[in-house]
């Protein structure tokens, strides 16, 4: 296993700094960046790409996010210690490393098996514990669970799927990507039983969120 270096360190300073001059303000967001080792994460032939602002590939035709989307998200939902968050797409495990180190309880789902069992293996082996990782359909969420103080989309979602939204908590915060070629970044706010406050933050590229196939 690769470790973490005092270079890998350094280069996760350079990181944080570039995320505050691109507008990322939560500390702990910034911190939870600067902690987390995020070239463990990635292909080894991919390491010294892992601290630039980009997306790269990982297994199962999917990618690990762009570190400025991963903090612009997590600074969206205002993650506190002990919120109950929902994640749609595990993927590398790179988000869902990022919300425990807030300390958040996290549920995450992921649809591609192989990604799943790596995923699930990998983050229990680098000490990050969420609460409950799911093989299965992130479109149909996780009702079991439910309801979550926070729900966190990191695909790009053609339309808003029903039951992430009734799975969310009053006063609860939804954020998606949504759009067919490329993604509006939006926020509901569950306002009541039946009403959702809807904010719009720019364009975003993301993976197709993909429904259960297996």
């Amino acid at each position: 296993m690769v470790k973490d270096t005092f270079r890998h360190r350094g280069k996760r300073n350079q990181l944080v700094e570039l995320l505050k001059a691109k507008g990322i303000k939560q500390e702990r967001v910034l911190e939870a960046i600067g902690a987390i080792p995020r070239h463990l994460f990635m292909d080894s032939s991919f390491e010294d790409h892992a601290y630039q602002d980009k997306a790269f590939p990982i297994a199962a035709g999917q990618t690990i996010s762009q570190p400025f989307t991963v903090a612009f998200q997590t600074s969206l939902l205002q993650v506190n210690p002990e919120d109950k968050i929902l994640e749609i797409g595990t993927g590398s495990g790179y988000q869902t490393a990022v919300l425990c180190y807030l300390k958040a309880k996290v549920y995450s789902i992921e649809r591609q098996r192989e990604l799943y069992k790596k995923t699930k293996r990998f983050l229990q082996e680098i000490g990050y514990r969420p609460k409950y990782l799911n093989f299965g359909d992130g479109y149909k969420g996780l009702a079991s669970y439910a309801p979550y103080d926070k729900i966190i989309v990191t695909a790009g979602a053609p339309f808003v799927p029903k039951p992430l939204l009734a799975q969310l908590k009053i006063g609860g915060r939804l954020v998606i990507p949504v759009g067919e070629e490329q993604q509006i970044m939006t926020l509901y706010v569950r306002t009541g039983e039946k009403s959702f406050e809807k904010h719009e933050y720019g364009e975003f590229r993301f993976v197709p969120l993909l429904e259960n196939k297996n």
